[in-house]
């Protein structure tokens, strides 16, 4: 097991809330509980909608596939 300390206060007397309050604020940054698993897929109509943007890409947007 690793003991390394992750955080230490160098100053001053915190309470027990206090460090309580760190540690959890500290947790909610480094969680990823609200970062979405996977993006969601475009689908094929929307991808339509936006051809690439090369040089001449507006006259074949206009081509049959």
């Amino acid at each position: 097991m690793n003991t390394e300390l992750l955080v230490s206060v160098v100053r001053g007397e915190p309470t027990d809330r206090e460090l309580a309050a760190l540690v959890t604020v500290l947790l909610a940054a480094s969680s990823k509980a609200d970062a979405p698993a996977h993006p969601a897929p475009v689908s094929t109509w929307a991808r339509s909608a936006r051809p690439s943007m090369s040089p001449g890409s507006w006259k074949a947007s206009g081509l049959p596939r």
